[in-house]
């Protein structure tokens, strides 16, 4: 019997022995889900949160008063979303890595993945078993590397837009490999087909030989800099497709590798041959403004001076510095402002302004009979954007003018003081015959009035002041009777050649 009762003590101490490292192990096994660092939660059949671990409660920020006890669907921010995890849950799937979205009390989001299946006991829902990953951090970063892509993307696009309206060429140059990448816009500029394979050869022989130097020396100086160095070239090439004379302005950067050798160039490309010719005719026009001897000046529409000529200084006694940025009414006199602020008026209303002669005031006081010629400045779409006035100065040509037409005045008192008498004594001489009965003499005498009379009136037309000022002679146009012209030209002739018969 003591052995029998010996045999239950020892299975009581075994059982107590085992019941004590089930219990440790139920205690641990506790803390493992309680403390774990993954978020753990249960939710039972009607989506009532019934548990949740501290890792859970700290992801979201809530105390367990504040979670458990609620429905699941509280803490979704896509009502949708937690609507379809239960139903798959209710219908015995096994969730795994399921994307949803939590709502913090803080009011933020977080971005989790839900893996999940539920706990069924004789077929009946009991709770779910969800374990819960928080991949906030992964999903901002996912977003913002999409959204870098995306701007960088749009970057690339706005740089091939860029490239593609400035006309500019891109080149690429591995020195290592010797490949070299032009690009269409690039090769439409150097005359390349664009089937036409392209190599540094290629490139350089197009150079002009009197800037292959100057080419050369910018290349070396920028690979010499020891570090990744930039360069900036202008220089000539011949097309390769017509041979055509080309400037281009070629842009870029050199790399260099740890031994300082360069590795690669890349660069840009624009033709600039119309900058070139603009330049040389900007130069010409600028020579011939600067050693013209008429004065060009330049203003706004409201008459206020923007470029001032040498020729103008002189004219005009002032420097360019006390003009430029002045009203223009500075050299016109008083008694002709009116006409000035007429000229602009026209011109702003795009109505054309013919040559004219005029009167302009110098710095001294004095004035000036100057003849100005004014053409529109015009920007590159044709609106009219200021004015171009070219003044001569005719001073000396007026005095001309004067002296000639009071010569012209004298000479035309000259001439018809004699013919005056010519014709008196004409008509005295043809009273006499007349009385005297010498038909031959009156004849003779009324030719004579009448050719003093033509005289005077020649006189009177070609030598009038008035006309000669106006710098034309007028074409004055008269019907008359031939017969008469012609009788007159007979009877002239009776008269000198009495020899001769006329019919």
């Amino acid at each position: 019997m003591m052995e029998g009762i010996n045999e239950l003590y020892e299975k009581l101490a075994r059982l107590e022995k085992e019941n004590a490292a089930l219990k440790l192990r139920n205690d641990e096994l506790a803390d493992f889900f309680e403390n774990a660092s993954i978020p753990l939660h249960w939710v039972d059949g009607e989506g009532i949160i019934i548990w949740a671990n501290q890792a859970e409660l700290d992801v979201l920020g809530y105390t367990k008063e504040e979670y458990v006890g609620l429905p699941i669907s509280n803490f979704h921010a896509d009502p949708e979303t937690i609507q379809d995890i239960l139903t798959r849950l209710s219908n015995n799937e096994t969730l795994h890595n399921y994307s949803a979205r939590l709502k913090c009390k803080d009011g933020s989001i977080r971005h989790v993945l839900i893996s999940s299946n539920v706990l069924r006991t004789d077929g009946k829902f009991v709770h779910t078993r969800c374990f819960t990953k928080d991949v906030t951090s992964i999903v901002e970063e996912e977003k913002r590397r999409n959204s870098l892509l995306l701007q960088l993307e749009e970057s690339e696009a706005r740089l091939r837009m860029a490239i593609t309206s400035t006309n500019l060429g891109t080149w690429d140059w591995d020195t290592q490999t010797a490949n070299i990448y032009l690009s269409a816009e690039g090769k439409r500029i150097c005359g390349f087909p664009s089937e036409e394979p392209v190599s540094f050869e290629k490139l350089s022989d197009l150079i002009h030989p009197d800037d292959r130097q100057q080419v050369d020396q910018e290349v070396k100086r920028s690979t010499e800099s020891g570090i990744d160095g930039l360069y900036d070239i202008i220089f000539r090439i011949h097309r390769f497709d017509d041979h055509r004379l080309c400037w281009v302005r070629v842009q870029g950067a050199v790399y260099l590798d740890a031994k300082k050798d360069s590795t690669r160039f890349t660069g840009t490309m624009l033709d600039i041959t119309d900058i070139k010719q603009a330049e040389e005719k900007s130069a010409q026009l600028a020579a011939i403004i600067r050693t013209s001897n008429d004065a060009i000046i330049s203003i706004t529409l409201d008459g206020i001076v923007t470029s001032w000529n040498a020729s103008a200084q002189r004219m005009f006694g002032y420097t360019a510095k006390e003009m430029v940025c002045q009203t223009i009414l500075k050299i016109v006199p008083e008694d002709r402002q009116d006409e000035e602020a007429h000229i602009l008026s026209r011109l702003r209303s795009g109505l054309e302004v013919e040559h004219f002669d005029t009167k302009r005031l110098t710095k001294k006081g004095n004035l000036l009979d100057v003849s100005l010629t004014l053409s529109p400045i015009k920007d590159a779409g044709g609106n009219i954007i200021g004015i171009s006035k070219i003044t001569r100065d005719i001073t000396g040509k007026k005095q001309e003018e004067r002296r000639k037409n009071d010569f012209v005045a004298m000479a035309s008192h000259e001439l018809k003081t004699p013919l005056t008498a010519i014709t008196g004594f004409a008509q005295i001489l043809m009273n006499h015959s007349k009385k005297a009965g010498d038909d031959f003499s009156w004849r003779v005498m009324s030719r004579i009035e009448a050719q003093a009379k033509k005289m005077g009136s020649m006189i009177q037309g070609f030598l009038s002041l008035a006309r000669i000022e106006g710098g034309k002679i007028e074409l004055r146009k008269e019907v008359f009777e031939l017969d008469a012209l012609v009788s007159e030209i007979v009877d002239d002739a009776k008269l000198l050649g009495t020899k001769h018969f006329f019919k």
